[in-house]
């Protein structure tokens, strides 16, 4: 059986389609239970909803990047109705903290569109290209309180060229955003993720 995602989102959706037609196709062991936006404007909506997939704006409440107070209990209450095995920030603009975090304690993922530890929060790629890295990437995560900061799941490295735009650099990195968090997603669904002393062990070995 599948496990069940829920999908917090902001934005255009990109990774959430990705995320969608890999699970459809069954190339994911899981499948998109309720996705959920703090905009109620996102086009990550429309595309959930074109997609036959329960799709729900609940407002958080305040201009505060941070997601505390009735808006969280909100998020939990509908995550845990759908009775979700995975939570996934597709491109979510709140910080999740305590009681959110505890609710799912290692079954938040998020995606970041850099190699952390280099390069954490907003406009990772600008930030690659102001430092002149040769190479940038994506990481996937698992999500503690402390931004950007939680156990690495998989990363994938992308070489920048000195033409690069942030745009060109984004584009890129985003193909190997989709690639890796369906096969982190997947990997959860397989049971092959552990945490250990901050560390993510794959397959239960000793790699």
């Amino acid at each position: 059986m599948p496990i069940k995602l829920g999908v917090l989102v902001s934005g255009r959706g990109t990774n959430l389609q990705s995320i969608i037609d890999k699970s459809v196709s069954s190339l994911i062991a899981a499948e998109v239970a309720i996705v959920i936006s703090d905009k109620p404007n996102a086009y990550a909506l429309t595309r959930a909803r074109e997609a036959g997939v329960p799709a729900m704006y609940i407002d958080p409440r305040t201009d505060k990047p941070i997601l505390t107070g009735e808006a969280e209990d909100d998020y939990i209450r509908f995550l845990k109705d759908c009775h979700v095995n995975l939570v996934c920030l597709a491109g979510f603009m709140r910080i999740l903290k305590g009681k959110f975090i505890r609710e799912f304690k290692w079954k938040i993922m998020n995606i970041h569109p850099a190699l952390l530890p280099s390069f954490r929060g907003l406009s990772a790629q600008k930030q690659a290209l102001d430092r002149g890295v040769r190479f940038s990437g994506a990481t996937v995560h698992f999500v503690t309180e402390n931004v950007d900061k939680g156990p690495i799941i998989l990363q994938a490295v992308v070489p920048v060229y000195q033409d690069d735009t942030e745009e060109s650099l984004s584009k890129r990195i985003l193909l190997e955003e989709h690639r890796i968090y369906a096969e982190a997603i997947d990997l959860f669904a397989k049971g092959q993720l552990e945490v250990r002393d901050n560390r993510v062990i794959i397959g239960g070995g000793n790699g």
